[in-house]
């Protein structure tokens, strides 16, 4: 499902317009990204938790050439499926 087909299924689910529905998932998934940006998390219950993970750094290999690389730590964006959703997938 891409961001427009969700945003037409919402808006048809509930009763606003379309324009409406767009300003209003925008807005959330900059509030989002906002709080990641900043180290937070955001959790809904029931549906899950959008995180900031830290994954530290490791050594590698480079499939071209076969030399061994080191790869530097990074903080990634995690989503932890919660109880509920897990249970209706």
């Amino acid at each position: 499902m891409t961001k427009r087909e969700l945003m037409d299924k919402v808006a048809a689910s509930a009763g606003v317009s379309k324009a409406e529905c767009e300003r209003v998932v925008n807005a959330s998934i900059d509030t989002i990204t906002e709080e990641l940006k900043n180290g937070g998390s955001v959790n809904f219950i029931g549906f899950g938790k959008f995180e900031v993970r830290t994954r530290q750094s490791r050594n590698g290999v480079n499939p071209r050439t076969k030399k061994a690389i080191k790869i530097p730590a990074k903080k990634v964006a995690a989503f932890k499926a919660g109880k509920n959703l897990q249970e209706v997938i």
